[in-house]
C-alpha cells in the first residue's frame, strides 16, 4: 500500500492490533450526528482534517451545563466562539471546516507544565539492521493561547524527562518512557505491514491526568530537525543517521 497522510486510515489500521487497540482514543468520521453523540459522551473532543500536518486546522470543541443552560463551544487557533444550541455551533463550524473531511476523536485532558498541556512525539525509525526502533522522544508544550501542541503552530519543546518529573520520580519516569518507547515500536510494526515502504513515523501520544497514554495520530513524514533544538543532541544525531541510511535526507 501506497504511504498516504489519511489519518482515518491509519487509525483503523492501528486498531486490527488487539495491544494498541486500547490506546486509541474513540475516533469516527465528523458528521452532525456523530460529533453530536461523541459530545454528548464526553463533554470535549477534537476535530482535526484527515489530511493535514502541524496542527494546522484542528478545532476543540466542548459542551457543558451551567445553572440549568447549555453551552457549546470551539475553538481554532487562539480564536474562541460560544452559542446557546447545538445547531447554532455546529452551522458556523462547517464555516471553519469547509469541504474538507474531519474526523472527531474523544478529547483527552491532557498533563500540564507550567499551566500549558503537552504531548509526547515519539520518533520511530528503522535502524541499519531493518529493525524498528525508537530513537528519540521529546515533549511538546502548547502555545498559552491555542489548544495544539505542535511545534510548527507555536509550541514549546521540552524534554520529556523534564515534563514528567512533576508526576513522578526517576525510576517510574525511566519505567514510563520504556512504555512510551515500545507503544511506537509496537505502531510502527503493525502499521508496516500494510505500509512495507514504511521507514520512520513520528507517533504522537498524549498523557491523561491518570497517566494512561493514548495514540492521538502517527506522522509518516515526522520532521526530524526538531530534535536539534533540544540540549542534548545524542538522539538528534542518531536520528540523522538512520535517515541518511534509507536515504530520506543527504
Amino acid at each position: 500500500m501506497k504511504l498516504t497522510a489519511n489519518k482515518w486510515l491509519k487509525t483503523t489500521i492501528l486498531l486490527q492490533n488487539e495491544q494498541i487497540r486500547p490506546v486509541i482514543p474513540e475516533t469516527r468520521r465528523m458528521n452532525r450526528d456523530s460529533l453530536q453523540e461523541m459530545l454528548n459522551k464526553y463533554g470535549m473532543v477534537y476535530i482535526k482534517p484527515n489530511f493535514g500536518t502541524f496542527g494546522i486546522g484542528v478545532i476543540r470543541v466542548e459542551k457543558e451545563e451551567a445553572e440549568g443552560r447549555l453551552r457549546f463551544h470551539f475553538q481554532r487557533g487562539k480564536r474562541r466562539w460560544t452559542f446557546g444550541s447545538y445547531t447554532d455551533m455546529y452551522a458556523n463550524l462547517l464555516r471553519q471546516t469547509g469541504k474538507k473531511r474531519y474526523l472527531v476523536q474523544k478529547g483527552i485532558r491532557l498533563l500540564s507544565h507550567e499551566q500549558r498541556p503537552f504531548d509526547i512525539r515519539v520518533m520511530v525509525q528503522r535502524n541499519p539492521a531493518k529493525n524498528w526502533e525508537t530513537t528519540g522522544m521529546m515533549g511538546r508544550v502548547a502555545h498559552p493561547q491555542k489548544v495544539v501542541t505542535n511545534y510548527h503552530n507555536g509550541g514549546t519543546l521540552k524534554t520529556v524527562d523534564v515534563l514528567l518529573s512533576r508526576y513522578m520520580g526517576p525510576a517510574e519516569r525511566e519505567k514510563y518512557m520504556a512504555r512510551l518507547a515500545k507503544l511506537g515500536t509496537d505502531a510502527a510494526i503493525q502499521l508496516y505491514k500494510h505500509f512495507p515502504g514504511l521507514k520512520e513515523i513520528g507517533v504522537d501520544i498524549a498523557i491523561g491526568k491518570d497517566l494512561d497514554p493514548w495514540i492521538l495520530e502517527v506522522n509518516f513524514r515526522p520532521d526530524p530537525y526538531i530534535f536539534r533544538k533540544l540540549a542534548n543532541r545524542k538522539a538528534y544525531f542518531k536520528i540523522l543517521r538512520y535517515a541518511r541510511a534509507y536515504k530520506r535526507i543527504r
